[in-house]
């Protein structure tokens, strides 16, 4: 299959790419930034002249200097010929190895021979050993799967021209893989962790997160479970790795032996308590009858319970409990158990930051060529925004927040807006109430407009009018004008949430010791964190905007009308509306989204839909429009992607799946992009692969 083209990012100044990423080795955090190519050329017609290009990679096999070496060997052939306009006359490839925080590099002269050595993160130039070069190697394969793109494009469009690669194509490269991490699996949390976890530890750490993606993505589940029984003999905390593999492979009653064998051992392990309650809440959802599926959360609740005390600093335990009681529909439980939740500043990855460009080429293969995907990049920039859907804050949220917002949604989806805040009332100690308790003037029941400005309360002076688009008819503004206003005028029936009191005002007034009379009848209810009650507010938001657009659609159906939005706005609503957990209506936005231009956002938030209904046809359309955008975009490889392909070919076999895309009224090469992935899960004799 031939590789995807190589976007060239142009320096103003020579070498300062590289130069760049030295001094930045010493900020990072996690697993480290792509992989950084870069060439130093020479125009044929000017010889004299040199100037250098950049490119970002994944995926390329980091494990000595002569496999660098060879990739930066790959970018040369296309320079013989007579199209050519320049050579290479030096290249150097860099990699960062996170355990021993160094970058590898390999410079290699052409011609000349390959140089390779470290620098540090004070940019001094070390040796380059053979343990170097392992823990460098297991990096780059970690790094591709965590800076791989879902297929919704929001990886590829945060770092420009990054070329992403599979690292592990077959049986041969995940043994080398599994080895490497096998060596090096009790150094894992040298690497950090997920944003979620507070305190990584043999378990919970990058490597972990990696080995388990890699599972899930290739279905190569009894290579992992191989890897952490050999893994557990040295160390019982592996127990709960080895029933996570279990339970991916169908192996659910070894992989709950697995558990209570080692909880015998090591009964507050909270990854072990919190894999078996994981385990017992989706069994409950599944449940025949409802006293079985009442017995299985008791059961989840126990041990989500005792997780929380063997580790209380970890939000993972207190979101899990706070699961279980949204499961049990015990609502007041939940809302104590979420604002219990230690919640955490969100560290997102290493990202390169580099100087401005000369100049950017990024160029497109023929394979690539698809009319309706060409088109997207085009109209996506000069798309008209209501500022309405650009100010909802909850689309930023990432990490815990986003989680907690998560948990908060699924309430407010089962039992309304109204309901959740009569339960918010019960629970916490609202400002109101506060006030009134103290009953001092100087602090007035009502909020004024300056805590409404600090909390991001929405101004209800705009009344949520939806701007009318620019040349429409006067008449037809006009009616817009007014059926927004009707809408927004309906969403009044959305009561605005009412602050809880800020606990930092209650801990002065302790500290003053003029609390105890006043707060004696409120003393049975707790105090709302404020990253809590700010969540309140975002939902708010979320929840105003959506009515108001349910509403403004549905007075347009009356009247027949058709209703306006650009793309780019039905791609917002349609995410609002899957965040607020309503499938039907986020489908419904991502559908006139497509409609207007391709978008791989609200394609692969359709394909979810089509994976849950089992719609193969459907399903089978999406995936070869989103793995040609990827591959248009220098990415041969996402994670999420071969996992759909692969559970397709699990429940249809190949040979069904195959001729459904060979059936698609679309180019050839177009298509050989969506069968090199199913080639891969043949590699991988995956499930489904023989017939």
């Amino acid at each position: 299959m031939v590789a995807p083209a190589v976007p060239e990012i142009t320096e103003e100044i020579l070498h300062e790419a590289v130069d760049t990423r030295t001094e930045s080795l010493s900020s990072l955090r996690e697993l480290g930034p792509p992989d950084l190519v870069h060439l130093v050329k020479q125009p044929l017609k000017n010889p004299g002249k040199h100037y250098g290009v950049y490119h970002h990679v994944t995926g390329v096999d980091a494990s000595s200097s002569a496999s660098l070496a060879a990739y930066i060997n790959t970018l040369t052939y296309k320079e013989f010929g007579n199209s050519a306009a320049a050579k290479t006359v030096e290249g150097t490839y860099c990699c960062y190895n996170a355990f021993s925080r160094v970058d590898m590099r390999v410079h290699a002269p052409f011609p000349g021979s390959v140089e390779s050595y470290c620098v540090d993160e004070r940019g001094e130039k070390r040796k380059a050993t053979d343990e170097l070069w392992l823990e460098t190697y297991l990096c780059s394969v970690l790094r591709a799967y965590s800076y791989a793109d879902d297929g919704s494009g929001e990886t590829i469009r945060k770092i420009m021209g990054v070329r992403r690669f599979n690292p592990v194509t077959g049986t041969e490269t995940e043994h080398k893989f599994l080895s490497a991490a096998e060596q090096l699996f009790f150094r894992g949390w040298q690497l950090g962790s997920d944003s979620v976890v507070q305190v990584p530890n043999n378990v919970s750490n990058h490597l972990t997160a990696g080995l388990l993606k890699y599972f899930s993505t290739t279905g190569r589940h009894t290579s992992g479970i191989n890897l952490f029984e050999k893994l557990r003999s040295q160390n019982v905390e592996v127990a709960s790795l080895l029933a996570k593999v279990l339970f991916m492979g169908n192996e659910e009653v070894q992989g709950v032996r697995v558990l209570y064998e080692a909880l015998k051992e090591s009964p507050m392990d909270y990854v072990m308590l919190d894999a078996q309650a994981e385990f017992l809440l989706n069994k409950a959802e599944t449940a025949p009858t409802p006293e079985l599926r009442e017995e299985r959360l008791r059961m989840a609740l126990g041990c989500a319970d005792r997780s929380t005390i063997a580790a209380p600093s970890e939000f993972g335990t207190w979101a899990r409990l706070a699961q279980v009681y949204v499961a049990m529909e015990d609502w007041e439980n939940a809302l104590t158990i979420l604002n219990s939740c230690p919640m955490f500043t969100y560290q997102d990855k290493d990202a390169p930051v580099m100087p401005e460009p000369k100049d950017v080429n990024l160029p497109t293969l023929p394979e690539t060529r698809l009319d309706e995907i060409d088109s997207e990049p085009d109209s996506r920039f000069s798309e008209q925004v209501d500022p309405s859907l650009l100010g909802l804050r909850a689309a930023a949220y990432r990490g815990t927040f986003k989680q907690a917002y998560s948990i908060l949604t699924e309430m407010t989806a089962k039992i309304g807006w109204d309901q959740l805040l009569k339960i918010r009332s019960n629970v916490f100690v609202m400002e109101d109430e506060y006030r009134n308790e103290k009953q001092e003037p100087s602090y007035p029941a009502k909020r004024n407009a300056s805590t409404d400005a600090l909390r991001g309360t929405p101004d209800h002076t705009t009344n949520g009018e939806a701007a009318p688009k620019e040349g429409a008819e006067t008449e037809e503004v006009d009616d817009e004008k007014k059926n927004a206003t009707l809408a927004a005028e309906q969403t009044e029936d959305l009561e605005r949430p009412p602050s809880a009191i800020d606990p930092e005002v209650v801990r002065k007034a302790e500290e003053n010791g003029d609390n105890e009379d006043h707060f004696s009848r409120l003393n049975n209810k707790r105090l709302c964190e404020r990253w809590l009650d700010s969540l309140f507010m975002v939902l708010y938001e979320d929840l105003r905007v959506y009515t108001i657009w349910r509403t403004q659609m549905a007075q347009y159906r009356a009247q027949s009308m058709q209703y306006k939005k650009s793309a780019e706005e039905w791609e917002i609503l349609g995410s609002l509306a899957e965040r607020l957990q309503h499938t039907d209506e986020a489908v419904e936005a991502y559908r006139a989204c497509l409609g207007q231009r391709f978008s791989p956002k609200a394609l692969t938030g359709i394909l979810k839909v089509f994976e849950k209904q089992k719609s193969t046809r459907e399903t089978v359309a999406a995936l070869i429009r989103l793995v040609t955008w990827q591959y248009r975009w220098y990415s041969e490889f996402s994670p999420e992607l071969l996992h759909t392909i692969r559970t397709l070919i699990e429940d249809e076999g190949a040979v069904k799946v195959r001729s459904i895309i060979q059936a698609t009224n679309l180019p050839q090469n177009v298509l050989d992009l969506t069968h090199h992935y199913a080639a891969l899960c043949a590699t991988f004799r995956s499930s489904g692969t023989d017939g």
